[in-house]
């Protein structure tokens, strides 16, 4: 799994515990998730569809980096299946892991349609290349 996506965790995302808000790690990873779903899918019109059992595992604080990391597991017709880990860029320590996020591809009528996609797309300078993320 690649972490390209990182978090500061600044006064305004904690809860009153002092730690982060669980809501508000949740729509970052909604935000990155979407967004691979569009690059790998080619196309913006994409919508969360499920996401799976919520494992928090350790929580964070003020001052924390944290990286999210987003893999392809599954292309269904219309279909993207990712999972997702959080981790303390410092300490490795996982925070949060979902084992399954399902996006669906949309036309323009907002209806699913298939993506003719079945495995991760690296774009190179307007050169696609297929294969396994490492």
């Amino acid at each position: 799994m690649n972490f390209y996506t990182r978090k500061w965790v600044k006064p305004e995302d904690l809860n009153p515990n002092g730690t982060l808000f669980g809501g508000t790690l949740l729509r970052w990873i909604d935000e990155e998730a979407v967004i691979y779903a569009i690059v790998q899918l080619g196309n913006p019109k994409v919508v969360t569809k499920f996401i799976s059992e919520i494992n928090f595992v350790n929580s964070a604080k003020q001052g924390d980096i944290l990286e999210l990391g987003i893999e392809a597991i599954n292309f269904g017709t219309t279909s993207l299946t990712m999972r997702c880990e959080v981790r303390n860029k410092i300490s490795k320590k996982t925070i949060l892991s979902i084992d399954k996020l399902v996006f669906v591809n949309l036309d323009e009528d907002g209806n699913p349609t298939p993506h003719g996609k079945d495995s991760i797309t690296y774009a190179y300078m307007g050169i696609e290349k297929t294969g396994r993320e490492d």
